[in-house]
């Protein structure tokens, strides 16, 4: 289980130390959240949100009159999902309407409230995307979007291990997805304990093999949908889709609708995170979490930690509430608008 909520505290799988050990984190504060989220001890859309939705409920349980700076501080952590903003309010809306003394349980019981609605969310989107991609037996996908990434069985990775569970799944082709390797460290992690047929490429190949007829689809998870359909994902994600299309197979994204954001025009209205060029420079070997130089020091490096595929290379949008085809416009909203509502 990659997060749960028990005496008072979070307990996050530490992803940094993943798959070479296990090891929980023990967070007893907003800032403790914060600092997981930030550092990727705790990452994918889905799980981000639940995280701090618990990391406002834990401040408030600690310091009452803390809950405008927490909220300000989870909700900033990292700005391209929107999943964490969205949670943050969540909860920090019913703190506020809570009666006096109420404000630490009515938000612990709306974190919770996310939490199952995530998990909940996960199982359906297993469901339609294997009824999407029903007959192809060869997918490739990128990153890391399995139950590391969100309650549940996953995302996209959970679609996959749906297909394996109906004897559809030949192979899981997983790219490494540099420069932190979510692909190499965590998809592959979780295909073996799961007992699922993969196969671990670079980034740079994945293409050639979709141009010679060795991928059938392409399926990922989302970080940000804006209202026309465009994209949000891991870095590298936009280059599968454009081969994908040149080959003319399916490219699926796979997402809870509370990655659907009305509110954002394009995706150019999305903001890509950047990192520290050190995750470029640097690369982490062995169970023992040394690192050591990919380059000359001090080397020169952007970093974003996402791009955007645009709607129009999306096949298909998975979500807990139905496929749509095409992922863009009116369609987008309408999913949306059923979820808010909830």
């Amino acid at each position: 289980m990659a997060l749960r909520f028990a005496d008072g505290a979070l307990w996050a799988l530490d992803q940094r130390r993943l798959p070479w050990r296990e090891v929980e984190l023990e967070l007893r504060s907003a800032q403790e959240v914060v600092a997981a989220v930030k550092g990727l001890s705790i990452r994918g859309a889905p799980l981000i949100g639940v995280a701090a939705a618990y990391g406002v409920a834990i401040e408030l349980e600690r310091d009452p009159q803390t809950l405008e700076r927490a909220c300000a501080m989870l909700a900033g952590a990292r700005p391209t999902g929107v999943n964490l903003a969205r949670a943050v309010a969540r909860v920090e809306t019913a703190a506020v309407r809570a009666p006096p003394g109420r404000a630490a349980a009515l938000a612990l019981a709306e974190a919770r409230a996310i939490h199952d609605e995530e998990e909940a969310a996960s199982a359906l989107i297993a469901r339609h995307g294997a009824d999407e991609l029903a007959g192809r037996r060869r997918i490739l996908t990128h990153c890391n979007t399995g139950a590391l990434a969100a309650p549940g069985r996953g995302t996209a990775l959970a679609v996959i291990a749906e297909l394996a569970d109906r004897g559809e799944l030949e192979m899981a082709v997983v790219a490494e997805s540099r420069p932190l390797l979510q692909g190499a460290r965590l998809t592959v992690y979780e295909l073996r304990r799961l007992g699922i047929a993969h196969e671990l490429i670079v980034d740079g190949a994945a293409a050639g093999l979709i141009a010679s007829g060795q991928i059938d689809a392409v399926v990922v998870g989302c970080d940000r949908v804006a209202a026309n359909g465009d994209v949000a994902n891991k870095v590298g994600t936009y280059a599968h889709a454009l081969a994908a299309a040149a080959a003319g197979i399916p490219f699926v994204v796979a997402g809870p609708t509370s990655t659907i954001d009305p509110d954002c025009p394009s995706g150019a209205d999305i903001v890509v995170e950047e990192r520290d060029g050190e995750e470029v420079r640097t690369a982490v070997f062995g169970p023992d979490g040394a690192s050591g130089p990919l380059t000359v020091p001090g080397t020169p490096c952007r970093n974003p930690a996402f791009d955007v595929t645009p709607a129009a290379l999306v096949t298909a949008l998975v979500t807990e509430r139905g496929v749509v085809r095409p992922a863009r416009g009116g369609a987008l909203n309408a999913f949306h608008d059923i979820h808010v509502k909830r």
